[in-house]
């Protein structure tokens, strides 16, 4: 063997190398940061735990602003990460042009569907979630008004405040849920000021149970339900340690667990599709812990639990605003 083709078989060697190095998952976090305690840190935790369990290595992104969509989502897939969770439904269009561009790289949208055959969209049934959230609400309630504050108006967050509002009149029938938006920009996810102010005018309307589906705006909803001596609910991961004893119960949507999974599948395992998860796969559900357990009665969780059984067997149907864009309550 030549001194030259010497050189050339470790240059190939060292090459090879260094793309199986880069072949490890990426995470793209969406806009209001990866330490919202809510959509976005619940998927940073799945990362982590995978990282703690298989001695892994993951790339990472977080966005800063809109126009980073693309570029961001492109360098991700040119660095080698294989295969990419991309978190948040406003990624969705951005990811429909980048993944042709990919085919070898495989995509995993979270809250979105977007048909590409390198793509698995992963979404949650919210509304099921929350029905379950707003049945309690309306049990701890004493005033007989709850309110919900959503973050960015978008469908996918009535989705959560229809749910709310149905599991709350089918547990009291004279409820009354008032419902508000903190705004219709992405900043809205990111407004824990707003957040606060619109739970004060809910609570001086008789509101004494407030659901926040707001992003990181939701610390702002939980700090004054704490501060004005309300109940509040968190949202995506379990928030009841923010507030123990204020914190009735908190709506999981277990985002770490998708990523987790999507991780450990890699790049042999990855199936695109769309993969919903819901109550009958405990993709959503409500957290119980020693924060809130005296806040929580044994009957709530009896008539809860007798509810998601009856969920999963479709005995109830929760209405999921996403596909009918009305909502038969509130």
């Amino acid at each position: 063997m030549t001194l030259m083709k010497k050189l050339l078989g470790a240059s190939a060697a060292i090459a090879l190398s260094a793309g199986a190095a880069l072949a490890e998952p990426g995470l793209i976090i969406d806009l209001g940061g990866k330490f919202d305690k809510s959509f976005n840190e619940s998927a940073y935790n799945g990362a982590q735990k995978w990282v703690e369990d298989t001695g892994g290595e993951y790339l990472e992104t977080e966005l800063q602003s809109e126009a980073q969509r693309e570029q961001t989502m492109r360098r991700m897939a040119e660095r080698g990460a294989n295969p990419i969770v991309v978190l948040g439904f406003a990624n969705a269009s951005t990811l429909e042009k980048v993944a042709p561009d990919y085919p070898e790289t495989s995509f995993a949208i979270v809250d979105m569907v977007v048909d590409q055959p390198n793509v698995q969209s992963i979404v949650f049934s919210e509304h099921e979630g929350s029905f379950l959230v707003g049945m309690m609400a309306a049990m701890a309630s004493e005033t007989g008004t709850v309110s919900f504050v959503g973050g960015m108006d978008v469908p996918l967050i009535r989705k959560f405040a229809c749910g709310y509002a149905q599991g709350a009149e089918a547990a009291n029938p004279d409820v009354k849920v008032i419902q508000n938006m903190t705004g219709t920009t992405p900043s809205a996810w990111n407004d824990p000021v707003k957040g606060a102010e619109l739970t004060k005018a809910q609570i001086a309307q008789g509101s004494d149970v407030v659901f926040a589906a707001a992003g990181g705006t939701g610390v702002g909803v939980l700090q004054a339900a704490k501060d004005e001596g309300i109940l509040s609910i968190g949202v995506d991961s379990n928030q009841n340690y923010l507030h123990p004893g204020s914190v009735l119960t908190s709506m999981t949507k277990r985002v770490d667990n998708a990523v987790y999974t999507v991780f450990e599948q890699g790049e042999e395992g990855f199936t695109p599709g769309i993969n919903v998860l819901s109550l009958e796969n405990d993709g959503v559900g409500y957290a119980m812990d020693d924060n809130n357990k005296d806040l929580v009665t044994e009957e709530m969780v009896n008539a809860l639990e007798d509810a998601k059984a009856k969920i999963v067997a479709g005995e109830i149907k929760v209405h999921d605003y996403t596909s009918d864009d009305s909502c038969p309550a509130g």
